[in-house]
């Protein structure tokens, strides 16, 4: 017996509502549901569903069990990855920009080719080819039953570097020596049968051939045209000082997107052109979404001016003004450490937050006293939670 067919009201946009007719039924699954509503709306990426929920007065809430909804239900769709949504608690903002903004979404780059990701806690070997992984998986367990270390060959010892230096770049193109240390590692442990002999740590070889293998990728990636690299290359330096190892620009620990390259289909020129329709925008009132657009599209030709031209502050101000406002700031941060600003600098500054404390008690005269007044409630509150944690604790 075929299932009925099923009608659900889905809301697509704050003023954009369809009827969804699903003639095999409801589908078994949120899943399900969510590639349905997908393919018969043309919706790209990720969605997250929900519905009105009655024991809430109708209010929308996450559809996680698809028994939840019925025939002639609401549905909202949220969609993923056009925005990525800033906790407001997290966001401390004053004054009219923070009212403006704090109704908003974060728009960043969602059409980057080679995202980026902060270095892991710890470092997961990648799967190899099939050939590759067969070859390890017979070593490891001749390792296993004979104690029987491999010695691979040139081909396979080259598939494997190769294969690591594709999972570091995702990450770093100029890794430290702690860090390919740790893959090295890493990739003993995950195939022991890898182990060297004769060597303290078991993978020291690994750990050199791994950097002169990330040296000629970062060369092969160069001569491909990777921003990031070729910005790098000796047509990029002064002719006074044309050597290679002259102002190397290198990623900070915190900059994850440190000069990404240009969105899809975009130009120099084409971005250029954006910059400057953005001068004009940023006059308009009541147009943060036109600007907050604008901006995200065109970060990574305002990211490679930065790392190439050094500007001045005052110079890059008069070509980016939509920069420099405490919203865009916040976002620009974001855009280049995938971590939000404002939360970020508390959380850091909670930590030196007693020594700080220390240091102003020092201070003498009329500014220490004032300062000791300010620090009394300070001092309290510090007091108060310490000593929670200690009844917790106990």
């Amino acid at each position: 017996m075929m299932a009925a067919p099923v009608k659900l009201r889905i809301i697509l946009s704050s003023n954009n509502a369809e009827k969804l007719t699903i003639e095999s039924g409801m589908p078994t699954s949120v899943e399900d549901l969510a590639n349905e509503i997908k393919c018969q709306f043309g919706i790209e990426g990720d969605l997250r569903l929900q519905y009105m929920d009655s024991d809430f007065d109708n209010e929308f809430v996450n559809l996680n069990q698809i028994c939840d909804i019925q025939d002639k239900s609401t549905v909202k769709i949220i969609r993923l990855s056009d925005a990525l949504d800033l906790s407001q608690g997290s966001m401390n903002q004053s004054g009219e920009e923070a009212s403006s903004s704090s109704s908003d979404t974060l728009i960043l780059p969602s059409d980057s080719e080679f995202p980026r990701s902060h270095w892991p806690t710890e470092f997961q070997i990648p799967k190899f080819s099939y050939d590759v992984e067969m070859q390890l998986r017979s070593a490891n367990q001749d390792f296993v039953s004979h104690g029987v270390l491999l010695t691979p060959g040139h081909k396979l010892k080259s598939d494997i570097l190769e294969s690591l230096a594709q999972e570091i770049i995702k990450f770093k193109a100029y890794p430290s020596n702690l860090e390919i240390e740790s893959v090295a590692e890493a990739l003993i442990k995950a195939h022991p049968c890898l182990r060297e002999q004769g060597s303290f740590s078991g993978f020291y070889g690994w750990k050199i051939s791994l950097k002169y293998k990330m040296a000629n990728y970062r060369t092969k990636l160069r001569n491909l045209g990777c921003p990031e690299l070729s910005i790098n290359s000796l047509k990029h330096k002064p002719a006074d000082r044309c050597q290679p190892a002259y102002d190397v620009k290198k990623p900070r620990k915190a900059e994850v997107n440190f000069c990404p390259p240009y969105p899809a289909g975009e130009t120099q020129d084409s971005l250029e052109g954006e910059r400057l329709a953005l001068l004009s925008e940023v006059k308009k009132r009541h147009n943060d979404k036109v600007v907050k657009e604008k901006m995200s599209k065109t970060f990574a030709y305002r990211r490679q001016e930065v790392v190439r031209d050094k500007p001045m502050i005052a110079e890059f101000k008069i070509r980016w003004p939509g920069l420099f406002t405490v919203a865009e700031v916040e976002a620009e941060f974001v855009r280049i450490t995938t971590g939000p600003l404002v939360s970020k600098f508390h959380a850091q500054l909670d930590q030196h937050t007693a020594q700080l404390i220390k240091v102003f008690k020092k201070k003498g005269g009329s500014v220490g006293t004032n300062i000791s007044r300010i620090l009394v409630p300070i001092t309290q509150v510090c007091f108060a939670i310490s000593s929670e944690q200690y009844g917790i604790i106990n």
